[in-house]
């Protein structure tokens, strides 16, 4: 088991992973790297499109750099399925380059918790689709999203 237990812990229910989902959103929307890694455990495994990452320095590591390239970076994430101790989520992301090109970012993750709701491992698999400013769908201020914002099954994408 690992140092402090996150809420809600499995087995999930469909309320206890829906909002286990909303943590992770709200978590990842800081972009705030160090915070970030304390929802995963001390030797978490993590595939993140082809590259391979182990631990909570290494997440914090690929986390820095990633949101140094990835500007204002929001991201909306919604539960597909869970299971005992594993959720499924789909995910899209908007952000932009230094030069201002800006991307939406589609994928899938696969996670599996401990018994303190920490999380032990991440499959992501996710996909770039060059956009415009004037197709962004994210448009709340930068961190979390407002409740009232449209999830992924509301927007057009």
């Amino acid at each position: 088991m690992s140092e402090k237990p996150r809420p809600p812990l499995p087995p999930f229910t469909r309320e206890t992973a829906v909002e286990k989902v909303r943590l992770a959103e709200d978590g990842w929307n800081t972009r705030d790297p160090e915070r970030v890694a304390q929802a995963y455990t001390v030797d978490s495994r993590w595939r993140n499109r082809a590259e391979f990452v182990t631990g909570r320095e290494e997440i914090i590591a690929f986390l820095t750099r990633k949101w140094k390239r990835e500007l204002d970076y929001r991201l909306i994430k919604e539960l597909w399925a869970f299971d005992g101790n594993r959720i499924a989520v789909r995910f899209a992301y908007e952000c932009h380059d230094d030069s201002g090109n800006w991307f939406r970012s589609y994928g899938n993750e696969n996670w599996e918790f401990d018994g303190d709701g920490l999380m032990r491992r991440r499959h992501a698999s996710i996909n770039d689709l060059p956009t415009k400013d004037s197709e962004r769908k994210f448009h709340w201020p930068l961190g979390r999203r407002p409740d009232d914002h449209p999830g992924l099954s509301d927007l057009d994408l």
